[in-house]
């Protein structure tokens, strides 16, 4: 994004909040992705640490950073978080950013944390989504992958009823159990994010994180190298 549409968008958002800062202010796609205008990364940095300056904003973050990228921006001032997809069934992150942001205290904050609702085992071996569905284009919902997906799922269940917990929240026990890493996790009402939120009191042992870890590459391993999730 242009600085000067960068600054108007902050300048926007604290009117919207009603408030006098951001906590942490994260650039959403690395320039020139989808087809959006190409912006030097310095100058997006630049405008971003003017705003700290100002006390609009606390920190910086980037989003679907690849780890080339994260360094390339980190040349021009404090990176404070990364936020990819990651969760027990895309692992990208893993092979790419996460030792340079364990390295470098960058806190990664995993989005589709639940795979976009396949690891909670709501969605049968037959599922089909709704035409528009954007979840549709998921590569975990391709033919072959979910096959894997469903096996895998029927492999963690066991573990899951040990705990007394969900599927969902045995997935996300074990993704916040990864170095430097926290969970965004979706709900659509309080009573969801309760339930989400017990996910942290789930206690996995070394051999059990060992065992969920080995069951989600029977479903990574297969996976492509492309960091996108999606085949849009």
């Amino acid at each position: 994004m242009k600085p000067d549409l960068l600054v108007e968008a902050c300048d926007r958002s604290l009117k919207n909040l009603n408030t006098d800062y951001i906590d942490l202010y994260q650039i959403h796609w690395p320039a020139g992705t989808w087809n959006s205008e190409l912006v030097p990364i310095a100058e997006t940095m630049d405008a971003l640490n003017k705003l700290k300056e100002q006390g609009k904003i606390r920190a910086i973050g980037v989003s679907n950073f690849s780890r080339a990228q994260i360094e390339e921006a980190a040349q021009y001032g404090r990176i404070d978080s990364l936020q990819p997809p990651y969760s027990l069934f895309w692992r990208w992150v893993e092979k790419d950013s996460m030792s340079y942001c364990a390295d470098n205290h960058i806190s990664i904050l995993a989005y589709s944390s639940l795979a976009q609702g396949i690891l909670t085992g709501k969605f049968g071996p037959e599922h089909k989504f709704e035409e528009g569905d954007h979840r549709a284009k998921n590569k975990l919902f391709i033919k072959e992958n979910y096959a894997r997906v469903q096996t895998a799922l029927n492999q963690l269940r066991p573990i899951a009823d040990r705990h007394q917990t969900s599927l969902g929240n045995l997935a996300l026990a074990w993704l916040i159990s990864q170095p430097q890493t926290n969970a965004i996790v979706g709900a659509r009402d309080g009573e969801q994010a309760a339930e989400n939120a017990k996910a942290a009191e789930v206690k996995l042992s070394q051999e059990e994180l060992k065992e969920i870890d080995a069951i989600g590459r029977t479903v990574t391993d297969c996976l492509d190298d492309n960091p996108v999730m999606w085949n849009f």
